[in-house]
């Protein structure tokens, strides 16, 4: 949780948030991910000040519960103070206490947010899904979180003026832009109503855009122009060279050797799990991860 200090921006994180979209999509398959849709509602987590501060917590996990398909699960919610956002104690159930930071006392409208977080511990835990070291696995959380319905509300958590700023979770605003708009392409949904927050709005555009590049890419036959041109002049290198040569970081896509003629691997815009298809001209491929059919032209 940051208050009042600087926010982290951009996308520092990209390569461990897609590392985790193609998780889920292997743990849960495609109709697994697709069960969660629609996100949660804004109206099914809506917390008012007047609302009783115990009962409107216990009201609002009971939604996320519900919407991430937890059986059996009752959140017992309590408040302390504390450094971190929330915590989650992690047992075999059917009780799960969570703790949130005193400061949502008076911050209601964001305890949705960070229930949300600690709720997809839980779905996490149980689905025996986690990513090694603490940061990749709260990040793999975040990711979860949003790609499942409930994380919109972390980034609507995120405010600034001029004299301070607020910031749940551990992704950037503009990653959970980026996860949130993964979600609203894969499952034609608009999210963009929900955002009482200017800020998170904003950031939501950003990342929509780093999402929309990643369908632009070569051998995509969505590829702009320029794409197009260093894909044509790398794929002539790779014939004349057919030795594998290091990774281009400033590329996606990678040229194979192969007994019957040469591939290219590139990351499915869906579900980010590589595919690999022969160098041919104009080619359908189905990746056969999320089964999104992609036009390509290798």
């Amino acid at each position: 949780m940051v208050n009042g200090s600087e926010v982290v921006r951009g996308f520092p994180h990209l390569d461990t948030v897609r590392a985790a979209i193609t998780a889920l999509y292997r743990r849960l398959s495609p109709e697994g991910v697709h069960s969660y849709a629609p996100s949660v509602l804004p109206a099914d987590v809506a917390f008012a000040d007047q609302d009783d501060l115990h009962l409107g917590a216990q009201r609002v996990a009971r939604a996320l519960v519900q919407h991430l398909r937890l059986p059996d699960a009752r959140m017992i919610v309590s408040f302390r103070e504390m450094r971190h956002a929330a915590s989650v104690e992690l047992t075999a159930g059917p009780e799960y206490f969570i703790e949130l930071n005193d400061r949502f006392r008076t911050h209601r409208r964001d305890i949705g947010a960070a229930l949300a977080h600690e709720i997809m511990h839980v779905l996490l835990h149980r689905l025996d899904l986690s990513f090694p070291g603490t940061r990749d696995n709260e990040i793999l959380t975040d990711t979860a979180t949003t790609y499942l319905g409930a994380g919109w509300l972390l980034l609507d958590a995120f405010r600034e003026d001029s004299v301070s700023s607020q910031k749940l979770g551990y992704l950037t605003p503009e990653e959970f832009g980026y996860v949130l708009a993964k979600r609203a392409i894969a499952l034609d949904e608009d999210p963009s109503p929900w955002f009482t927050s200017p800020q998170g709005y904003t950031a939501y555009t950003k990342g929509r855009a780093q999402a929309l590049r990643d369908a632009q890419q070569p051998p995509l036959t969505t590829a702009g122009w320029t794409g197009r041109h260093r894909y044509a002049k790398d794929r002539r290198h790779a014939r004349e060279h057919p030795d594998p040569a290091p990774p281009d970081d400033s590329v996606a896509y990678a040229f194979e050797s192969d007994p019957d003629g040469m591939r290219v691997s590139f990351p499915c815009p869906t579900c980010l799990q590589r595919i690999r298809v022969p160098v041919r001209g104009r080619v359908r491929a189905r990746c056969g991860l999320c089964r999104t059919i992609l036009e390509c032209d290798t």
